[in-house]
C-alpha cells in the first residue's frame, strides 16, 4: 500500500529541520543587512584620487552583490515559511505535480521542495 502523506511524527522531524533553517537564514540576513547599513563607514576620503575611483566602484559592486544575496535569503525564508504552512495542513512532502510523496532524503536536503525529483527533472527537460 502506497502512503498518501508523511506521518505526524515525520512532519515534526521536518518541522524541526525547517525551523533550524529559518533561524540560520534570519541570522544570516540580519548580518547581511547590518553590513549593508554600515558599509559606508570605511570611506575613501583619505584615499588618493586614482585609487578612490577603483575603491568606490568595488564598493558599489559589493553592495549590489550583498543586496542580491539579501533578496535571495528573503525569498528562501518565505519558501521555508510556506513549507511550515504545508506541514500544518499535512500536505508537506506531497509533489504538486504527481501527487506522490517526495523522498525524505530530498526534503532533508531541500526542505522547501514541492516537486519530486522525477517531476523536477521533467520540468527541466527541453520539450
Amino acid at each position: 500500500m502506497e502512503r498518501k502523506r508523511y506521518s505526524d511524527l515525520e512532519l515534526q522531524e521536518f518541522k524541526a529541520v525547517i525551523l533550524k533553517n529559518i533561524e540560520f537564514t534570519k541570522f544570516s540576513l540580519g548580518d547581511l543587512k547590518s553590513s549593508l547599513n554600515h558599509e559606508g563607514e570605511n570611506g575613501t576620503k583619505d584615499t588618493s584620487p586614482t585609487f578612490k575611483v577603483l575603491e568606490e566602484g568595488n564598493e558599489t559592486m559589493t553592495k549590489e552583490q550583498k543586496a542580491k544575496e539579501a533578496i535571495r535569503l528573503e525569498n528562501f525564508l518565505n519558501l521555508l515559511k510556506l513549507a511550515l504552512i504545508r506541514i500544518e495542513n499535512k500536505t508537506y512532502g506531497i509533489c504538486r505535480e504527481t501527487g506522490e510523496l517526495i523522498s525524505k532524503e530530498r526534503l532533508m536536503a531541500v526542505p522547501h521542495a514541492t516537486l519530486s525529483i522525477t517531476a523536477k527533472l521533467q520540468k527541466t527537460q527541453p520539450c
